[in-house]
């Protein structure tokens, strides 16, 4: 049993390093409301507020990503099942544009 315990350590030190390989540190104004609601809820759940907001940054615009919302133009630009698929004139093709274009810089 001592190997299980050895290997679950050395995943779960493997899993954070992964995680922290690629994190910015950023330095940004925020509200004293939202710092007593970080500081309140890091308190609750045993953590860091400098560990708790790149999570909830994460979570957010993984979420905003999912809601962004899908406006169609007149142009077909393709067909599915029969049906018609118009172009997408909303923001989503201009954040993945902006998207990439931010992944080159920060490659």
């Amino acid at each position: 049993m001592p190997d299980s315990h050895i290997a679950t350590l050395l995943d779960q030190l493997e899993k954070h390093s992964q995680r922290h390989a690629h994190q910015q540190t950023v330095t940004l104004p925020i509200d004293r409301e939202d710092m007593v609601r970080l500081q309140a809820l890091a308190e609750v759940y045993g953590m860091d507020i400098v560990e708790l907001t790149p999570i909830l940054l994460h979570t957010i615009l993984t979420d905003i990503e999912a809601h962004m919302p899908y406006k169609p133009g007149t142009r077909v630009i393709r067909v599915e099942d029969g049906d018609p698929v118009y172009e997408d004139i909303g923001p989503m093709p201009r954040y993945l544009e902006a998207k990439r274009k931010h992944e080159k810089v920060c490659a």
